[in-house]
């Protein structure tokens, strides 16, 4: 008798995904990405899946990146609290703490880590946690990783929370924690009213900036600082790739808070330190998104018009309000063949589907940076046409 396979039900859990159209497959990239073109198995496109908003991420930030090599090498050698963490990463947490305007911040390998080890450093199983409906996988992660006690609030409903937080009585800690502005639909947290809540109830007020970060407000910091609540919001999270086109993550507070966090935060200090090399890309970026705000101006402008203009031709954008642009098609069917349409006809527009949204929810996530032009937008416009079929829907992040 052959031995059994204790994998074999991996190869049909893969058919059942295939078949539902959820399956994901890898590609290869050739050559660097830009925030306006990228070659694909072999295929040259107009890149609209980039998070490199602000058009960073290859030749603005090289000089910073060779000058690092000739100074510290590549690879960290151990976790920051060994001998991993080199001056350039000293120098950018002072960087960002000062861009931040707060007392100090601390530099993670990633966001996803970020959020995952923050969240449980700060609260545990005697604590309640009051998470947005669609928040980013790495904060759903770190909920259930805290072992706290984890309340879903209905998407950016601040009267919904002010009612689950009045029933909370009897926990030790409160933490609410939200995105700024969520990945998929493009749209902002009401950071107004969940800071007035945090306050009112004794709260703890996490903020994830990482699709906000050099976009949004005065000065680049994000959402926190566009509507002026920066003051009431306890630790805000960041991430160095996407806006500013390098890798790592960041969480800017104060001295207190970041002093808890490199003796508590598992993923920093049981994590091997990013290369120097990646602090001094995150340097450069932050000397260019404090020097050059045309850069998101001009980007925020041209989603505006990309709004208008798929709007116009009668598709649904939902909520959105900055340079992540849905397209609500409703069905995986639907969506993936839209993404292969456009893939033949030159350009890349992911399709998202189920578990990054909710069943029956699927779209076009179309990302803008500030290096996509005119005729590139028209482009993607003219291909995708008028929206006959009135494909309809909205998005919410799977918890």
């Amino acid at each position: 008798m052959a031995p059994s396979d204790p994998l074999a039900w991996i190869d049909t859990e893969l058919e059942a995904l295939a078949r539902a159209n959820l399956r994901r497959y890898l590609t290869v990239r050739q050559g660097p990405q830009s925030g306006a073109h990228i070659s694909l198995d072999g295929r040259e496109l107009i890149n609209f899946g980039s998070n490199d908003y602000l058009g960073l991420a290859n030749r603005c930030l090289l000089p910073g990146i060779q000058r690092a090599l000739e100074h510290g090498g590549w690879g960290s050698g151990a976790s920051p609290l060994i001998t991993g963490r080199g001056r350039l990463h000293a120098e950018l947490e002072l960087g960002l703490a000062k861009f931040e305007k707060t007392e100090a911040a601390l530099l993670f390998p990633s966001g996803f880590v970020a959020n995952l080890a923050t969240v449980a450093a700060l609260v545990g199983p005697q604590d309640v946690i009051f998470s947005d409906q669609n928040n980013h996988a790495s904060i759903i992660d770190g909920c259930r990783l805290s072992r706290a006690h984890v309340v879903i609030f209905n998407h950016a409903d601040t009267d919904h929370l002010r009612q689950l937080l009045s029933q909370a009585t009897s926990c030790r800690r409160r933490l609410i924690v939200t995105d700024s502005l969520f990945s998929m639909d493009g749209d902002f947290a009401p950071l107004e009213s969940l800071a007035q809540l945090a306050e009112e109830h004794d709260a703890m007020l996490m903020v994830d900036e990482a699709h906000a970060t050099g976009v949004f407000g005065q000065n680049g910091r994000g959402v926190c600082e566009s509507l002026g609540v920066e003051d009431g919001v306890h630790l805000r999270v960041g991430t160095l790739s996407k806006g500013l086109g390098s890798i790592g993550g960041f969480v800017a507070a104060r001295r207190p808070v970041i002093d808890w966090l490199a003796n508590q935060a598992r993923g920093y200090f049981f994590s091997t330190a990013p290369p120097e090399t990646v602090a001094a890309a995150g340097l450069m970026a932050l000397e260019i998104v404090t020097n050059e705000p045309q850069r998101r101006c001009q980007l925020l402008t041209q989603a505006a018009v990309l709004r208008d203009r798929l709007i116009q031709n009668g598709w649904q954008t939902g909520p959105s309000a900055s340079q992540i642009v849905p397209v609500y098609l409703g069905d995986a069917d639907s969506t993936m063949a839209m993404t292969q349409r456009l893939r033949k006809a030159g350009l890349f527009v992911p399709g998202i589907r189920p578990p990054s949204v909710r069943e029956g929810r699927c779209l076009l996530r179309i990302s803008l940076t500030f290096d996509h032009r005119d005729e590139m937008i028209g482009r993607l416009v003219e291909e995708l046409g008028t929206n006959r079929a009135g494909c309809r829907g909205e998005s919410s992040e799977q918890n």
